[in-house]
């Protein structure tokens, strides 16, 4: 066996060790879990509740991500609204240069009597000077044609300007009625697996608990068996390593939904901030994450890539190698790590590609 298969061995093997050690945990705190009493007849199993609760939380964290898609779309109209302000100020500033322009322009002309050329010529005793003079008027006459030619440009601005701001205001409406809906159902859901949480003893809370370590640790096992990780030896860029020190310096802080830190963060949130603080800015969601960033294939990921979870790309975790992952879970857990292979994956994006 290789210097690199030892290492990636070891890795595995360490992330079988931490997940069949957090469910032996599990148990050993309560010491009765396993004992937990037997469901009445015709009432849901433990499992049933903890596929409900999951089931929950994932339609939660879908939610999430539309109303972190709409919050980031209201915040661009919002600038895009600011910046037209601007130019229409600017425009208006350019209509009263432009006016005064022309008034000054009226001024001289009444001054001059407003002759005809012909009268000019009849009255002017130096012909050589009606010349310049028609020379003058016909300068004139060009400047104020391109000062009504400018005026008029510019008025068409302001009134594509006054086009722009009402459709940025209509795009802004509707991203806010959108944020609303998706927090209704965010809260909704979050207070639903609550709700069916605390209805729990407090031996089945803990049996809950190792119920979804035993769900993952399945997943994870099932992944590994594939040989995947004999195929995945890739090390980390240097934009990798500085994300993958942030996100890893955030482990034990909650999951908050809509977060992005300091104290706490949703999943999305994580992985867009640890990539910042790596000096690459990424889009917030998770699935504008797998719509805008390269994919890479399984195989070929390293640590730093995103790994984008379920059909609906509503789960985001970061890899850190040997075949592990961090992630901020749900709403009542911690930034931790888990197995990369420990949900449906649907795509793996590499941010700095």
């Amino acid at each position: 066996m290789g210097t690199v298969e030892r290492r990636r061995w070891r890795g595995a093997s360490a992330l079988t060790l931490l997940c069949a050690t957090a469910l032996l945990a599990v148990s050993a705190m309560t010491g009765v879990a396993q004992a937990a009493p037997m469901p009445e007849p015709g009432a849901k199993s433990l499992e049933q509740v903890r596929q409900e609760i999951d089931e929950l939380y994932r339609q939660a964290g879908t939610a999430t991500d539309a109303y972190n898609l709409a919050e980031s779309e209201a915040k661009a109209q919002s600038a895009k609204i600011v910046e037209i302000a601007k130019q229409v100020v600017a425009g208006q500033d350019r209509i009263t240069a432009l006016k005064n322009r022309a008034g000054a322009a009226a001024r001289a002309q009444y001054r001059s009597g407003g002759m005809p050329a012909g009268a000019q010529l009849a009255l002017s005793n130096s012909p050589s000077q009606f010349l310049d003079g028609a020379d003058r008027i016909r300068q004139g006459e060009k400047a104020t044609t391109d000062l009504l030619s400018e005026m008029n440009r510019t008025q068409s601005d302001l009134q594509q300007y006054a086009k722009d701001a009402t459709a940025q205001w209509e795009k802004l409406e509707a991203n806010r009625i959108k944020q609303e809906t998706s927090k209704k159902q965010i809260e909704e859901k979050i207070k639903s697996a609550e709700s069916m949480e605390s209805k729990l003893q407090a031996e089945e809370k803990a049996r809950l608990i190792q119920l979804e370590q035993e769900a993952l640790y399945k997943a994870q096992t099932a992944w590994l068996s594939t040989g995947v990780l004999k195929e995945i030896n890739s090390s980390a860029s240097e934009s990798g390593k500085k994300a993958l020190q942030y996100a890893t310096a955030q482990m034990g802080r909650p999951y908050v939904w809509g977060a992005q830190g300091p104290d706490s963060f949703d999943c999305s949130g994580l992985t867009s901030q640890a990539w910042r603080a790596a000096g690459k800015g990424i889009p917030r969601t998770s699935q504008e994450q797998l719509r805008l960033l390269p994919k890479v294939a399984i195989k070929d990921m390293r640590p730093g890539d995103l790994i984008i979870y379920f059909d609906d790309a509503s789960h985001v975790g970061m890899y850190v190698g040997d075949g592990a992952m961090i992630h901020a879970p749900r709403p009542g857990r911690n930034v931790t790590l888990a197995g990369a292979g420990s949900m449906p994956i649907k795509a793996v994006v590499r941010p700095d590609a």
